[in-house]
């Protein structure tokens, strides 16, 4: 049994949600969205709350109930919320910006690197700070991964873009071996 597929979702107010043929379509004052579903999982709306339960018994069957629901459910509250990731760039020459060709940054190559912005992403930045909204949560993560992954940030003096709050792990450098005076 999934602990996580058994949770209905509630449909909340000016949310519509509609379930045919395997598709599932979610419309709500930020956008609209729609995903396919496994045929081993059943998706029913049963008095203002989306049920998902088991369609077939297979040993994947738990798995991906638990996870029609989180997608589901997610679907829902982008429509509603909407998904933000923020992004931090560290070192001194690094920059970026937003042109109408997508998002152009400046981190230590000989070149500045174009990153195309994908339909129903927004991106804004704002000092050394980069923030990626929309309403499909996959998309959002994906678009803020692809960026940070361009400069990853480096163990040593910590340049590069990283999650905002996260934490690298430094590393020592090499020690400089100073002479004492001791010889001829």
């Amino acid at each position: 049994m999934s602990r996580v597929g058994k949770k209905p979702i509630l449909i909340t107010e000016g949310v519509e949600v509609k379930v045919e043929k395997g598709n599932v379509s979610v419309k709500g004052p930020k956008g609209e969205l729609s995903r396919q579903v496994r045929p081993e999982v059943k998706v029913e709306i049963e008095g203002g709350q989306i049920k998902v339960s088991p369609a077939k018994e297979t040993k994947e069957t738990s798995a991906f109930w638990g996870l029609t629901q989180a997608l589901i459910s997610n679907m829902v509250e982008g429509v509603t919320k909407g998904f933000e990731k923020k992004l931090e760039i560290q070192g001194i020459g690094f920059r970026a910006e937003v042109t109408e060709e997508g998002l152009v940054l400046h981190v230590g190559f000989s070149h500045p690197v174009n990153m195309k912005i994908p339909e129903g992403i927004k991106i804004t930045v704002e000092k050394n700070i980069v923030t990626i909204s929309g309403i499909d949560k996959e998309l959002v993560g994906q678009v803020a991964a692809n960026i940070r992954k361009v400069k990853k940030p480096e163990p040593y003096k910590g340049k590069g873009i990283r999650y905002l709050g996260e934490q690298v792990r430094r590393k020592v450098g090499k020690k400089v071996v100073g002479t004492t005076g001791g010889g001829k």
